[in-house]
Protein backbone atom coordinates (compact mmCIF):
# COMPACT_ATOMS: atom_id res chain seq x y z
CA UNK A 1 0.00 0.00 0.00
CA UNK A 2 1.30 3.46 -0.40
CA UNK A 3 1.27 6.17 1.62
CA UNK A 4 0.40 9.86 1.41
CA UNK A 5 2.91 12.63 0.90
CA UNK A 6 3.83 14.78 3.99
CA UNK A 7 1.90 17.57 4.38
CA UNK A 8 3.28 21.00 4.47
CA UNK A 9 1.66 23.77 6.40
CA UNK A 10 3.15 26.72 8.24
CA UNK A 11 1.68 26.54 11.51
CA UNK A 12 0.40 24.93 14.19
CA UNK A 13 -3.38 25.44 13.54
CA UNK A 14 -3.59 24.73 10.26
CA UNK A 15 -2.58 21.16 11.14
CA UNK A 16 -5.03 21.50 13.45
CA UNK A 17 -8.00 22.60 11.14
CA UNK A 18 -6.86 20.19 9.08
CA UNK A 19 -6.94 17.01 11.91
CA UNK A 20 -10.58 18.66 13.02
CA UNK A 21 -11.72 18.13 9.24
CA UNK A 22 -9.83 14.63 8.39
CA UNK A 23 -10.38 12.91 11.49
CA UNK A 24 -12.81 14.79 13.95
CA UNK A 25 -16.08 14.82 11.79
CA UNK A 26 -16.25 11.06 11.52
CA UNK A 27 -14.85 7.87 12.29
CA UNK A 28 -12.42 6.47 10.39
CA UNK A 29 -13.36 2.74 9.16
CA UNK A 30 -9.88 0.48 9.77
CA UNK A 31 -9.32 -1.93 7.03
CA UNK A 32 -10.89 -4.87 9.95
CA UNK A 33 -14.04 -2.89 9.98
CA UNK A 34 -13.34 -1.34 13.03
CA UNK A 35 -14.51 2.53 13.51
CA UNK A 36 -12.17 5.15 15.21
CA UNK A 37 -13.10 8.10 16.42
CA UNK A 38 -10.58 10.81 16.93
CA UNK A 39 -11.27 13.90 19.67
CA UNK A 40 -10.27 17.39 18.87
CA UNK A 41 -8.94 17.39 22.26
CA UNK A 42 -6.20 14.35 21.72
CA UNK A 43 -4.10 17.21 19.33
CA UNK A 44 -1.75 18.05 21.15
CA UNK A 45 -0.98 14.19 22.50
CA UNK A 46 -0.40 13.60 18.87
CA UNK A 47 1.11 16.17 17.47
CA UNK A 48 3.44 17.24 20.23
CA UNK A 49 6.53 15.64 22.18
CA UNK A 50 8.91 16.29 25.16
CA UNK A 51 11.61 18.38 24.31
CA UNK A 52 13.34 16.97 27.48
CA UNK A 53 11.64 13.56 27.45
CA UNK A 54 9.86 13.57 30.62
CA UNK A 55 6.40 13.25 29.17
CA UNK A 56 5.36 16.73 29.25
CA UNK A 57 4.48 17.23 26.01
CA UNK A 58 6.17 21.30 25.48
CA UNK A 59 6.87 21.58 21.51
CA UNK A 60 5.18 21.07 17.95
CA UNK A 61 6.64 18.34 16.43
CA UNK A 62 7.32 18.45 12.37
CA UNK A 63 7.88 15.16 11.89
CA UNK A 64 4.62 13.97 13.59
CA UNK A 65 2.43 16.43 12.24
CA UNK A 66 3.72 16.00 8.08
CA UNK A 67 2.57 12.39 8.83
CA UNK A 68 -0.76 13.56 9.40
CA UNK A 69 -2.19 11.77 6.69
CA UNK A 70 -0.57 8.62 7.50
CA UNK A 71 -3.03 7.98 10.27
CA UNK A 72 -5.48 7.47 8.38
CA UNK A 73 -3.45 5.11 5.64
CA UNK A 74 -2.16 3.06 8.43
CA UNK A 75 -5.53 2.40 10.17
CA UNK A 76 -6.41 0.53 6.48
CA UNK A 77 -3.58 -0.74 5.37
CA UNK A 78 -4.52 -4.42 6.42
CA UNK A 79 0.06 -5.40 5.74
CA UNK A 80 0.31 -3.80 8.96
CA UNK A 81 2.02 -5.58 11.69
CA UNK A 82 -0.32 -5.75 14.52
CA UNK A 83 0.25 -6.03 18.28
CA UNK A 84 -1.33 -5.99 21.39
CA UNK A 85 -0.85 -3.37 23.00
CA UNK A 86 1.80 -2.34 26.62
CA UNK A 87 0.13 -1.13 29.30
CA UNK A 88 3.22 1.13 31.49
CA UNK A 89 0.82 1.82 34.62
CA UNK A 90 -0.36 -2.09 35.29
CA UNK A 91 2.94 -3.39 33.58
CA UNK A 92 1.08 -6.00 31.45
CA UNK A 93 0.04 -6.60 28.08
CA UNK A 94 -3.55 -4.80 27.32
CA UNK A 95 -5.50 -6.92 24.83
CA UNK A 96 -8.07 -3.37 24.27
CA UNK A 97 -5.09 -1.63 22.72
CA UNK A 98 -3.85 -2.58 19.29
CA UNK A 99 -0.74 -1.07 17.73
CA UNK A 100 -0.04 -0.84 13.95
CA UNK A 101 3.34 -0.95 12.38
CA UNK A 102 3.30 0.56 9.23
CA UNK A 103 6.11 1.41 6.32
CA UNK A 104 8.94 0.17 8.55
CA UNK A 105 8.58 2.46 11.89
CA UNK A 106 5.75 4.56 11.79
CA UNK A 107 3.08 3.61 15.24
CA UNK A 108 -0.57 3.81 15.30
CA UNK A 109 -2.16 2.70 18.42
CA UNK A 110 -5.93 2.62 19.19
CA UNK A 111 -7.87 1.74 22.45
CA UNK A 112 -10.68 -0.63 21.46
CA UNK A 113 -14.21 0.12 23.73
CA UNK A 114 -15.91 -2.82 21.50
CA UNK A 115 -14.68 -5.30 19.11
CA UNK A 116 -16.11 -3.18 16.48
CA UNK A 117 -15.24 0.29 18.26
CA UNK A 118 -11.83 2.06 18.90
CA UNK A 119 -10.56 5.44 20.02
CA UNK A 120 -7.30 6.82 18.35
CA UNK A 121 -4.85 6.87 21.04
CA UNK A 122 -1.85 8.53 19.20
CA UNK A 123 1.20 8.19 16.11
CA UNK A 124 4.13 8.50 16.19
CA UNK A 125 7.55 7.45 13.99
CA UNK A 126 9.70 5.28 16.21
CA UNK A 127 12.93 6.96 16.47
CA UNK A 128 15.02 4.00 17.44
CA UNK A 129 15.49 0.11 16.94
CA UNK A 130 14.87 -0.77 20.34
CA UNK A 131 10.94 1.01 20.29
CA UNK A 132 10.44 -1.33 17.10
CA UNK A 133 12.02 -4.01 18.76
CA UNK A 134 9.65 -4.16 22.16
CA UNK A 135 6.59 -3.74 20.33
CA UNK A 136 8.00 -6.61 17.92
CA UNK A 137 8.12 -8.56 21.18
CA UNK A 138 4.84 -8.59 22.11
CA UNK A 139 2.32 -10.45 21.55
CA UNK A 140 0.54 -10.25 17.77
CA UNK A 141 -3.04 -8.84 17.31
CA UNK A 142 -5.54 -12.14 17.39
CA UNK A 143 -7.21 -12.52 13.37
CA UNK A 144 -10.67 -11.82 13.63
Amino acid sequence: MSYPPLVYYQSTEEYLAHYERVYCRAPVISFDGIEVRFRKSRFRHIFFESSRRDEKKDIFSIQRSERIDWIKAALRDSAAELYVGWDKKGRRYDPSHRVAVAVGNYVVIIRLSSPRAAEFVTAFVADSASTIAKIRSGPIWPKQ
